[in-house]
């Protein structure tokens, strides 16, 4: 009944401080619509500082609420005015959150590259757009076959998208494996790592090349939950009771692919050096359950 009652008052706090920025975010969207550079500049940053707020209330939310031990390592270097690429293991929705409080104040706030036809999604598309989160635009291997014309005009459309990060810091999202672990997932895909689903280097290879010098380094970050992977009403009844996270920081500069659409050799090197740092976070993964 505790955590029941525990729960019922994080997940009420979670709503009401996203009812609460969303209502100035949604206002501040509007005024973002008006085409002048140096006005859009100055929301953005009152966009990002609601966005960071929201973060922070969530935070202190999960300090009331839970009592959890937090074992994070790896942090030391990382620059709020940095350009990132964060790639992570998924295992829960409460990722994402791990991910946020761990980042917050030490990187630029989060965002995850979507697919160009989310931005019409009702209320979100919008907030989505005026939060700066990069927009893609990917054409099937079938549609370019039939409109040889459009080939490289996608990675060409989410590169003009992208010029915004050239003066202001961005960290880019993205959870190679693509889709959540689950013991399920794990055996059909007949996966050769212990704790991980294959790693898929098409996504991280598009945003690497649509936005060309402009991120510096990658934080590969291992998330591991020792009771197991838990769901967000486990993490918001205070049934979580530590978390661990371990964080490597790569400079990015000899690790992009130069064409890997087009250049077979390219993508197998990149598609290499990828299975080998999910092996490396494997490993991790082993270490940690070890130390149990």
């Amino acid at each position: 009944m505790r955590k029941m009652i525990t729960g019922s008052i994080a997940f009420l706090a979670y709503v009401l401080n996203t009812v609460f920025w969303c209502t100035p975010i949604f206002t501040l969207s509007l005024l973002k619509l008006i085409p002048v550079a140096s006005w859009r500049a100055r929301i953005g940053q009152i966009l990002d500082f609601c966005a960071r707020q929201w973060v922070k209330l969530n935070n202190l939310n999960q300090n009331l609420t839970a009592s959890i031990n937090w074992d994070v390592q790896g942090l030391s270097g990382l620059k709020k005015k940095e350009w990132y690429l964060v790639i992570a293991n998924h295992q829960s929705w409460v990722d994402i959150l791990v991910l946020q409080r761990v980042f917050s104040g030490r990187i630029p706030f989060l965002k995850f590259f979507l697919k160009k036809e989310l931005i019409w999604v009702p209320l979100l598309g919008l907030a989505w757009w005026a939060l700066d989160f990069p927009f893609m635009q990917r054409f099937k291997k079938s549609y370019l076959a039939k409109n040889p014309h459009l080939k490289g005009k996608d990675l060409e459309t989410t590169r003009r998208a992208c010029e915004k990060f050239k003066y202001k810091p961005v960290s880019v999202m993205n959870f190679v494996e693509g889709t959540r672990w689950t013991p399920e997932k794990h055996q059909r895909q007949k996966s050769p790592f212990r704790h991980l689903l294959k790693p898929k280097a098409g996504g991280i290879a598009f945003v690497l090349s649509a936005m060309g010098d402009k991120l510096h380094k990658l934080v590969d970050v291992t998330i591991h939950y020792p009771q197991g992977a838990p769901s967000f009403w486990d993490f918001v009844c205070g049934s979580v009771n530590q978390i661990q996270v371990r964080v490597d920081i790569t400079p990015l500069e000899n690790i992009a692919p130069r064409d890997y659409f087009n250049e077979p050799a390219e993508r197998f090197r990149f598609q290499g050096w990828l299975n080998q740092r999910w092996q490396h976070k494997d490993n991790v993964i082993e270490q940690l359950k070890k130390e149990l």
